[in-house]
Order: C-alpha cells, then sequence, then structure tokens
C-alpha cells in the first residue's frame, strides 16, 4: 500500500535548469511506486511556487521540493500559515541546502529520495520574524552583507564555495552597528558586526559551532558578535566544548529564547535563509512543532 496518497512534487526551473531531466530521473521512479497520486508541477517564477504551495497545501499529505534554501523558503511561507500543512520534504538541488544539512538529509538525490519513503515526519519548530518565517536561520550584519556581496558567476562556477569568497570579502570590510534587543529574561545592547537567531546550524554550507541549536526544542540560539576581528572566531571556535565558561567571552554573546524583539540605530537589511525581504526592527517568536518535515532518524 502506498505510503502518502497524495503528494506534491515541486520544483523551480531555475534552482536545477543545467541537469533537471537528470535530477527529475533520480527522484520520480522512487517516489512514484510509494504516492497513489504524485502531482509533478514546474515553476518558473516565485509567485507561482507561492500559488501552487497555497493551491495545493491543503489537499496534499507531503511536499516535496525539488530546490535550494530559497525555493524551500518560499514554499515555507506559503505553507506556514495554512491550518492543515502537509508534510514537507526536501531533494536538495541547490547551491548549499543547508536545512536539509540540519536534518541529515543526503545530498545525494537517491538517496534523499529513498529518506523520504522510509523516514519517518518529525515535528519541527519555525521562527518567525513580523510577518515572514523561517527554518534556518535570521541574521544582520555580516551575514547579510554576505549574501549581497555574492558574485554570481562565482555561485555558478564554484557553488558552495562562493558563499565562502564573498564571506572573506565581506569580513575584511565589516562595519558595526549598533542595536538593542531584549527578551522576556533579559537585555541586551551595545555595537556588532552580525546578530544571528539560529534554528539550524548550517550557514553557507559550514557548520556553527554552538552545540545547543536544534530545530526541535522549542527554542532559538543567539548570537552576538561583536567585532570581525580573530578574537571572535577563536571564541566562536569554543562554543562547542562543555567546559566552555560563556561569561568569560570578550567578543561573544550566545543565549536561548522563544522570543525576542530587536531594533538597530540604522536601518538594516534581513536574511532570513539566504533571503533578504524585510528590514529591522522586528519581533521574533519561535513556532513550536508548526510543521512536520522528513529528517533522518537520528536528528534530535
Amino acid at each position: 500500500m502506498p505510503k502518502y496518497k497524495r503528494a506534491l512534487f515541486l520544483y523551480h526551473i531555475h534552482a536545477g535548469k543545467n541537469n533537471i531531466e537528470q535530477k527529475l530521473s533520480q527522484t520520480l521512479p522512487i517516489l512514484s511506486k510509494n504516492i497513489k497520486e504524485l502531482i509533478v508541477l514546474q515553476t518558473k517564477t516565485v509567485e507561482e511556487t507561492e500559488n501552487a504551495c497555497k493551491l495545493y497545501g491543503e489537499d496534499i499529505d507531503l511536499l516535496i521540493i525539488l530546490g535550494g534554501d530559497g525555493t524551500l523558503h518560499t514554499c515555507l511561507n506559503s505553507i506556514a500559515p495554512l491550518a492543515k500543512r502537509p508534510v514537507m520534504a526536501i531533494l536538495p538541488g541547490g547551491t548549499s541546502n543547508d536545512f536539509s544539512r540540519m536534518l541529515q538529509i543526503p545530498q545525494n538525490l537517491q538517496a534523499a529520495a529513498e529518506m523520504i519513503i522510509q523516514g519517518e515526519p518529525t515535528y519541527i519548530d519555525v521562527g518567525k520574524s513580523n510577518q515572514r518565517y523561517f527554518l534556518n536561520f535570521w541574521g544582520i550584519g555580516l551575514v547579510t552583507d554576505t549574501s549581497q556581496n555574492m558574485n554570481e558567476n562565482e555561485k555558478k562556477s564554484l557553488g558552495a564555495l562562493s558563499y565562502l569568497m564573498s564571506a572573506i570579502r565581506t569580513v575584511n570590510n565589516a562595519e558595526s552597528f549598533t542595536y538593542k534587543l531584549w527578551s522576556d529574561e533579559d537585555k541586551y545592547e551595545g555595537e556588532a558586526v552580525l546578530i544571528a537567531i539560529l534554528n539550524g546550524k548550517y550557514i553557507g554550507t559550514r557548520e556553527i559551532p554552538i552545540s545547543t541549536i536544534s530545530p526541535t526544542d522549542g527554542l532559538l540560539d543567539v548570537l552576538i558578535v561583536k567585532s570581525s576581528n580573530l578574537s571572535s572566531f577563536r571564541e566562536l571556535l569554543r562554543m562547542d566544548r562543555e567546559n566552555t565558561n560563556k561569561e568569560e567571552m570578550e567578543q561573544l554573546t550566545h543565549f536561548q529564547t522563544d522570543q525576542l524583539s530587536i531594533s538597530t540605530m540604522e536601518t538594516k537589511d534581513i536574511d532570513m535563509d539566504g533571503e533578504i525581504l524585510s528590514s529591522t526592527p522586528a519581533e521574533i517568536t519561535v513556532l513550536q512543532n508548526h510543521i512536520k518535515m522528513i529528517q533522518a532518524p537520528s536528528v534530535g
């Protein structure tokens, strides 16, 4: 008996235009055997992707997304407001595929398709900033500047390495900004070059070494980086050690919360999952267990 009755297989033509036929041939035969009704839909614009998710969202059991973090973000923002939300599954077909890495989805498409059928849906937290939703991260400062400084030619030729190249260029020209941030537990203010609010621990395929980050704990990890010097990166690398005393850190602030507010003296663009569509100030909350996603069994 098929595991799912009705599913939508959605792919954005520009996310895999160079080898989309190969990607489809690696995944569709596996999925079609285990889904009674499989709707395959190609979209060409963000608006088409949004409309497809809204049209089918409440009438399907499973939404399969072949694409990268941008396509996933678009689908999330269409599905998250619905009263009845389908299970979401990722076939990593983009440049970084960061949240699929957080869920330990194989980056090989055939293996990822097998996991969709064999894996079990798990409740995943979703972040909400004003009226938009994010799965992986919310950021201002360095992370936004890095996205804006991406070279499209590098992205085409170097793939995930293009993010690292952009990050190196951005760090060398980092400028601090003045912020105020408050939650129910505490208040923070000062100068920073980066504020990241994390539900996942991969950005540009690089793992952030903070052991408490989890998409299933009902909390967001907040990281404030005061400067872009080597001391900040040394402190960040120590964050994953159990004996690290956070109070002794001079360049970083880290805490967990389920809601916070943030303002900046100068308006800052907000990067959510690699998409820059809003700016400060912002009210941020975590919606615990808001959506079900297919993940590897070992993820907690």
